[in-house]
C-alpha cells in the first residue's frame, strides 16, 4: 500500500481551499450534505467545517426504517464533533408509498430509489439554505460505478472524488473523524447486514492498489498481472470501470450547431462577459 500513501497535511489544505474557493466563487457561503454515519460523508463534513465554519454547513440525516441505528448514532457523533447544523428527514414514508405499487421490486431498485430520494431532499435543502450540495463519493466508488447516477453520485462539488477509499481512511484519522466510524466496515446501509466489500466480492485495499496502477499509472493488462494481480481480477475491474463510464459524465448532447455545450462551449463558470 506504500504506493497509495498521501501527504495528509497537504491533502487537507488543498481540499479545504477547494471547498472554500468553489463555494465562494459562485456567490454562495453554505454547503449541504447527506450524513450517513459512514466515513466518506464524515470526512466531507469535517473538511467543510474547516473550510467554511460550522454555521455554514448543513448535514441532512435521512434514515430508512431498515437503516442501522448505529449509523444514525455515528452520524450524530460527527455532528457533535464538528458543531455543524443538522436535521433528520426519514425517507420511509416516501419509499414505502412508491414501492406499494411494486411489492416485488428488487433490492437494487429499492436501493437506487433511496439514493435518489435522498438526493432530491438534499437539493431541496440546497435551495432552502442557499447552499451547494457537497459530494461524498470517493474515487474507488466513482471508478467502479459503485453508486447511483443522479443519486449518491450527484453533487455540485466533490472534495473527495479524487481520493481512493484507502486515502479516505488515512485522511479521516488525520482530521479527527471518530475512531468508531473509521474502524467499522464500509456499508451503504441499504439493507440489514449489507457491507460494501461483501457485496463487491473484494476488499477496498486490494482494488485500490489495482486501480492505482491501472488508472493512475496506466499499466497495461500484462503489466498488472506481472505485479501479482490475478487475470480474472484485472479483467473484472477493467470491465467495471469501462461499463460505468456513463455514470461519470454529463448527459451527452446531440451535436447540431457550431457550438455545442458539452464539447465546444466550455467556458469556466467564472467567465465574465
Amino acid at each position: 500500500m506504500n504506493a497509495l500513501k498521501i501527504n495528509t497535511g497537504l491533502t487537507r489544505r488543498i481540499l479545504v481551499e477547494f471547498i472554500r474557493n468553489e463555494v465562494e466563487r459562485v456567490g454562495f457561503s453554505n454547503v449541504v450534505l447527506g450524513l450517513s454515519g459512514g466515513i466518506d460523508s464524515a470526512v466531507s463534513a469535517f473538511l467543510a467545517k474547516e473550510a467554511l465554519s460550522p454555521e455554514h454547513v448543513w448535514a441532512i440525516l435521512m434514515p430508512y426504517k431498515a437503516s442501522s441505528p448505529q449509523s444514525l448514532e455515528d452520524a450524530w457523533a460527527v455532528v457533535k464533533a464538528t458543531g455543524i447544523n443538522a436535521v433528520t428527514h426519514e425517507i420511509t414514508p416516501m419509499i414505502d408509498a412508491y414501492f406499494k405499487e411494486y411489492p416485488d421490486a428488487s433490492r437494487l431498485r429499492r436501493g437506487n430509489k433511496m439514493a435518489r430520494e435522498r438526493m432530491t431532499i438534499l437539493y431541496d435543502h440546497s435551495s432552502l439554505y442557499r447552499a451547494l450540495v457537497l459530494g461524498t463519493s470517493n474515487k474507488t466508488e466513482l471508478l467502479l460505478g459503485y453508486g447511483t447516477i443522479f443519486g449518491d453520485m450527484a453533487s455540485s462539488i466533490n472534495p473527495i472524488g479524487d481520493l481512493y477509499k484507502t486515502h479516505i481512511w488515512e485522511l479521516a484519522a488525520a482530521i479527527g473523524v471518530p475512531a468508531e466510524i473509521i474502524d467499522k466496515k464500509p456499508s451503504a446501509d441499504l439493507w440489514t447486514g449489507q457491507t460494501d466489500e461483501d457485496e463487491l466480492g473484494f476488499t477496498y485495499r486490494d482494488v485500490d492498489t489495482l486501480l492505482y496502477y491501472m488508472v493512475d499509472r496506466r499499466y497495461a493488462r500484462q503489466e498488472l498481472i506481472d505485479l501479482g494481480f490475478k487475470d480474472t481480477f484485472v479483467d473484472r475491474i477493467h470491465t467495471m470501470v469501462v461499463t460505468s463510464q456513463y455514470k461519470r459524465r454529463l448527459p451527452v448532447i446531440a451535436k447540431v450547431s457550431a457550438r455545442t455545450i458539452d464539447r465546444d462551449f466550455r467556458y469556466a463558470r467564472d467567465w465574465e462577459t
